[in-house]
């Protein structure tokens, strides 16, 4: 009788146990949606040094079109957003780290970039060449041997480089600006529209290059095992394109629709 009981008691631990790792395994198996869901909390990432698309206004906030976009994202998944800037060069080591849910701070969408992360497109830009007034550069291919400023970690870092520049690197592109204003670089390679913002906004006694060095559609990031959250998102998108609001928030900061 008493090798019975054992044996019936044994038998239920082992359910009990089940049932708590089953329970167990079925938390952790919880998507990156349903955890946003449930925590009602998307954290987003950006570079928060990359005006007017993202950056810290007089109030040290984090502002601009990409901040415009992430709030009306979240509000349409039904949730808050909490929006942290972080380093550029280390912020998608940082998103599959799971330090945050997506990255929407106006990234690039390279062959390289998507054998890490996958992307929802969201709007079209270019990198261009940005002089200062008075400069004997003509094309890209005098670019060689000229000192050049570039964001680090950016697609145009490995741009000037393939150009043959002696490449300084920056932050920011705004630092870059200021060094050419101060006759320390020969050029600044950055994004056609952060350029031509940068130009109007602050009076730069600059000039783009006409031609375009390559377009670049830029993406919001997501881990390559969130097929789930990147559905929706890009539902969200495409419907935010269709109803007027993308159009009315990128002519708040750019006055035209930049798709």
């Amino acid at each position: 009788m008493k090798k019975t009981l054992l044996v019936l008691l044994t038998v239920l631990v082992s359910v009990m146990l089940g049932a708590c790792s089953s329970k167990e395994s079925g938390s952790e198996a919880k998507s990156t949606l349903e955890k946003i869901k449930a925590e009602d909390e998307i954290v987003v990432a950006m570079g928060g040094r990359y005006p007017p698309f993202n950056y810290m206004n007089k109030e040290n906030e984090l502002d601009g079109f990409d901040v415009d976009i992430t709030k009306e994202l979240a509000k349409r998944l039904g949730v808050e957003e909490k929006i942290v800037s972080t380093e550029w060069d280390s912020i998608i080591a940082g998103l599959n780290g799971g330090k945050f849910d997506i990255i929407l701070g106006s990234m690039a969408i390279t062959d390289e970039r998507q054998k890490k992360v996958d992307f929802v497109h969201y709007y079209t830009s270019g990198a261009a060449v940005i002089l200062p007034e008075g400069s004997d550069i003509k094309s890209a291919d005098e670019l060689k041997g000229r000192t050049v400023g570039v964001g680090l970690g950016t697609t145009y870092e490995e741009k000037a480089r393939e150009l043959g520049a002696d490449v300084k690197t920056y932050s920011s592109s705004t630092d870059a600006f200021t060094d050419m204003m101060n006759g320390r670089v020969d050029a600044v390679i950055s994004d056609k529209l952060l350029s031509t913002f940068a130009i109007q906004e602050k009076g730069y006694p600059f000039h783009t290059l006409d031609k375009l060095l390559y377009e670049e559609k830029m993406g919001i990031a997501v881990r390559k095992d969130d097929k789930e959250l990147k559905e929706e998102i890009q539902k969200i998108m495409d419907n935010m394109m269709e109803d007027g609001t993308y159009a009315k928030i990128s002519e708040k900061t750019f006055g035209e629709d930049i798709r």
